[in-house]
């Protein structure tokens, strides 16, 4: 077979206004200025060297916020590395072997692979952690696998099980409530009867929350969280998508020895001028405990349990999923400016090819 293109999708720029040392990057990417789509590789399947490795071809990969932050320079420190210049970004991607030398994976294996470069074909000397086969996709859709049973699910679940500490009868706030994230932390709580009140920034994403089973949802951008949770509180779990204001109210809202796990702060991303907490001293006034936590520490402990539960629960609807799948290698900058702005309805996931 004559060689074929290999489309990728590089990091050719930092965005403007990236050259700080902070983690909280200004400037959302630019398509075909800081990433770009390039088609000038060929690769020759039948015959590129594997090194005792495979050659993969992707078929979906994630979008999620944290890739922004690594669109820095490489000298700057982050819980996460930066990307390389000239070189194609990568996240979380379902692939299929079409070759291997490799004794635990044969060609046509369905592989979830933490670390995927964002190219039609990729070749892997060393199978990165984490990799996990997949024997079928069990009648759910292979997006799903990157949202409500990937990375998003298995952050909600493992986060939610090691530290909410829920009981039923308690009172829970999700932000960002409609998101992949937010919106398994919403039926986990549920099913784990406490009250769930909970926000997203549309009237339509609202809906999505409110069939999902929370019992109190508001639109952040048209009512007032303040009014809201002092309202409907006091809160004995906060789970923060977002940071910033959202935070600074949960904290005069939270009962004595109320938990809070801190999952993300997407309200900063983008803004310089990041909202500043006030209400910090409630921390100590209210005894309260805060719990920052990366899903990769946790993987280790929970991964089987998250499989046993997760899958059943997913298949019989009991555990519901949205995705928001965007066909097309080359509209993966534009993905990634939808989900810093919030444009996303469901999991956010670029379909590169069918199989």
């Amino acid at each position: 077979m004559a060689p074929v293109t290999n489309a990728r999708h590089i990091f050719r720029e930092i965005p403007q206004d990236s050259h700080m040392l902070t983690p909280n990057l200004s400037g959302a990417p630019v398509p075909g200025k800081d990433l770009v789509h390039d088609t000038s590789e060929t690769i020759d399947l039948d015959n590129v060297p594997l090194k005792g490795g495979i050659l993969a071809k992707a078929l979906v990969l994630s979008i999620d916020p944290y890739v922004r932050s690594r669109l820095r320079e490489q000298h700057i420190k982050g819980y996460v590395p930066a990307f390389k210049l000239g070189q194609p970004i990568w996240n979380i991607g379902i692939v299929k072997v079409i070759r291997s030398e490799h004794p635990d994976y044969k060609a046509g294996d369905y592989l979830y692979i933490w670390d995927v470069p964002f190219a039609d074909y990729t070749v892997f000397t060393e199978i990165p952690p984490r990799t996990t086969k997949l024997e079928s996709n069990k009648g759910i859709p292979w997006s799903a696998w990157l949202g409500v049973l990937g990375m998003p699910g298995q952050t909600a679940y493992m986060a939610w099980k090691e530290y909410s500490r829920a009981k039923k009868g308690e009172t829970v706030f999700v932000t960002a409530a409609s998101g992949p994230i937010g919106s398994v932390v919403v039926q986990l709580a549920k099913l784990d009867g406490c009250k769930v009140i909970a926000s997203a920034g549309s009237d339509a994403k609202c809906d999505d929350v409110r069939a999902l089973g929370a019992d109190v949802v508001f639109n952040y951008k048209t009512e007032s969280t303040k009014e809201i949770l002092q309202r409907e509180g006091p809160l004995d779990v906060y789970w923060d998508n977002v940071g910033g204001e959202s935070l600074d109210e949960a904290l005069l809202a939270m009962r004595e020895h109320g938990r809070i796990l801190q999952c993300g702060t997407i309200s900063n991303y983008n803004d310089p001028n990041a909202y500043g907490l006030k209400n910090y001293s409630m921390f100590f006034q209210k005894e309260l405990q805060m719990f920052g936590f990366l899903v990769f520490t946790l993987y280790p402990k929970y991964i089987d349990r998250f499989l046993a539960d997760m899958v059943p629960l997913v298949k019989e609807g009991k555990i519901k999923h949205r995705e928001d799948v965007t066909k097309g290698l080359e509209h993966s900058c534009q993905a990634l400016v939808d989900v810093l702005s919030g444009k996303n309805h469901g999991k956010k996931v670029i379909l590169v090819a069918e199989d």
